[in-house]
């Protein structure tokens, strides 16, 4: 008796097959895809280090004392001009020391001075003993975009030539930086969590073009790093640094904060908010105008005034000595009173 023969389903197997083949290209596909994408983001890093690493400096600031020079700090700093201006944080400088010693990853170790710094931003200019540096190409960080990638290169902790990655992760935060008794805010920071430790400060954050878009500032937590921004508003205070060697800011003696305006004059001004006085200093371009604590200011030299911010945005050297429109409410009346701002000391 013959054993029975089974029927073969037609194509059966010819589908298990190609189903099989085609997850199989599928997966492959993807791997590829996957290691495709990695290598392009390691080749932007990789590309971006191998640029800027000789535009960044490892600084050893030193101070004087009795016994000599010791040191005093650690830090980075950007080579801004081939011939030796270079950018770094104001906090790293900071302090009765004047200068100090720059490597670089060619092996070199310059001697600097400080040529001015500004701590109301953060920001100093140092000058080196050296006509042959390899400047960075200054970006825009107002063309930034959360969730772009950058990338991060300094001397962490003493390590030169570190190099993290990450992306933008917030626009437009402020941090707080003081010059005596006076408080500002540094306005547009940068966050990101490219990873950032001691030593990162006055170091370069830049896209994936190579370009320098911010200067690490501060270190606010685990993944959690701040730069102060290149663009318009830092280019003015890096060119007063090189110029003049110290930065003049406008100064009006009012302490405020935001404050939602009345309802009739959100309406009539299609603005949401001002700024109330809650302090005016005595004998201060303010209390010489006639502002009063509880003024809410809506309008300074033809611009909407918001926030602190917007009077801070304003206050700039070429408004010392300019007489300026500032537009106040004062209970329901809106009252438009002449300042003439002096310059800030200190």
């Amino acid at each position: 008796m013959s054993s029975p023969t089974a029927t073969p389903v037609p194509g059966a197997g010819l589908d298990t097959d190609t189903a099989s083949a085609a997850s199989s290209a599928a997966q492959a596909g993807t791997e590829a895809l996957d290691t495709e994408a990695l290598d392009a983001y390691s080749l932007t890093v990789a590309g971006v280090a191998e640029r800027l690493a000789p535009s960044v400096a490892n600084l050893r600031v030193l101070r004087s004392t009795r016994r000599g020079r010791v040191p005093a700090g650690a830090g980075s700093a950007v080579v801004l001009t081939r011939d030796g201006f270079l950018i770094t944080s104001a906090h790293v400088v900071a302090g009765r020391h004047h200068g100090g010693r720059a490597a670089f990853v060619d092996g070199r170790e310059i001697g600097f001075r400080v040529v001015g710094a500004d701590p109301l931003s953060d920001l100093a200019l140092l000058r080196a003993e050296a006509d042959d540096l390899s400047p960075a190409t200054l970006g825009d960080a107002s063309r930034l975009r959360v969730g772009q990638l950058v990338v991060a290169i300094g001397n962490p902790h003493g390590f030169a030539g570190s190099v993290t990655a990450g992306v933008v992760s917030a626009l437009g935060r402020s941090l707080p930086a003081r010059s005596g008794s006076t408080l500002r805010m540094i306005d547009n920071v940068i966050q990101t969590d490219a990873a950032l430790n001691p030593g990162n400060s006055g170091g370069a954050l830049v896209d994936s073009f190579g370009r320098l878009v911010g200067v690490n500032t501060a270190v606010a937590g685990v993944g959690l790093g701040l730069a102060v921004p290149i663009n318009d508003t830092t280019r003015k205070l890096i060119g007063s640094l090189m110029t003049h060697g110290r930065v003049s800011r406008a100064y009006l003696g009012v302490a405020g904060g935001p404050r939602p305006l009345p309802a009739r004059a959100r309406r009539e001004r299609s603005q949401e908010t001002g700024v109330e006085v809650i302090e005016v200093v005595p004998g201060s371009p303010a209390e010489l105008a006639g502002l009063r604590v509880e003024d809410l200011i809506v309008e300074l030299a033809g611009e909407r005034v918001a926030g602190v911010e917007d009077i801070q945005r304003l206050m700039v050297g070429e408004q010392i000595g300019v007489s300026l429109d500032v537009v106040v409410l004062r209970g329901a009346a809106e009252l438009r009173l002449k300042l003439v701002p002096r310059e800030l000391s200190g």
